[in-house]
């Protein structure tokens, strides 16, 4: 299959490489993120034998800003590194706008994708130019539209995102990680996720997938809207985590990493 050539040869989006093994998880960070704020999960694969590469979406950190920022040109620059560092058996595990991006990263190139981790995520987002969808993006980038900058409003936008009494070293981190961001990224990622439309990739998935949802994540990627999104998939587990909200990884990253081992042990070892 000829891929159009995002980054190809030219460069890669960046991407640290952590550990050793023949089975590599790829950990595709949300429209909120970057690859710094895998920290537990990263250690955990790797003591399990894993090798991990997270990556730096398309402008985000160190990779530049792509002209056409979308869910589709982010998962053709996943296809592009996925070819490149990955290994015999290659998992993605996509969190939120990453989980989008790993579904159609597996619909370009199925026979290089093994497994999935779909984490608060969903296979599409509505409509575009929808009124919730403008209502959406219009209340997240209202703080910028009136001056704020992201380290000056992202903490409290984030705490509304987490569970009750979740907050913790590990969701401190993502706050400091996310807070670095561009805004110009900020902007393009909020409104790429709600143009997405994935729901033609469900049935194609022949592969084991895990969905994790959070309990009191209403808003982002509601359990009821993970769970019917898992029931389009014929080889699926569905997981709710109790006391969480978006960032399970995060809030939790005891149940959450005992989830995810738990599936790869299953299904690859």
């Amino acid at each position: 299959m000829n891929h159009p050539n995002v980054y190809g040869a030219q460069r890669l989006p960046d991407h640290s490489v952590t550990g050793h093994g023949a089975t590599s998880v790829f950990l595709l960070h949300g429209a909120f993120g970057a690859k710094e704020y895998w920290l537990r999960q990263t250690e955990a694969l790797v003591a399990a034998g894993y090798r991990v590469i997270a990556w730096d979406a398309p402008g985000y950190g160190l990779s530049p800003m792509p002209e056409d920022f979308s869910i589709e040109s982010a998962a053709r620059a996943c296809v592009a590194l996925v070819e490149a560092r990955g290994t015999d058996t290659n998992i993605l595990l996509g969190h939120s706008m990453g989980g989008m991006i790993a579904q159609r990263t597996f619909d370009y190139c199925p026979e290089r994708v093994h497994g999935l981790i779909l984490s608060s995520t969903s296979a599409a987002f509505g409509g575009r130019g929808g009124e919730w969808q403008k209502k959406f993006v219009a209340d997240r980038v209202a703080p910028l539209d009136a001056g704020k900058s992201i380290p000056e409003y992202a903490p409290l936008m984030l705490e509304n995102m987490f569970g009750p009494g979740s907050a913790n070293s590990n969701t401190d981190l993502v706050v400091q990680v996310i807070s670095r961001m561009r805004e110009e990224t900020f902007r393009a990622a909020i409104e790429a996720v709600t143009h997405y439309e994935g729901r033609d990739v469900l049935p194609k998935m022949n592969i084991p997938v895990l969905c994790v949802a959070g309990e009191h994540d209403l808003s982002a990627a509601p359990p009821a809207v993970m769970e019917k999104m898992a029931s389009k998939i014929q080889s699926s587990e569905f997981v709710c985590m109790p006391g969480v909200g978006h960032f399970g990884w995060a809030e939790d990253p005891e149940v959450y990493n005992k989830h995810m081992l738990q599936f790869l042990t299953k299904n690859f070892n």
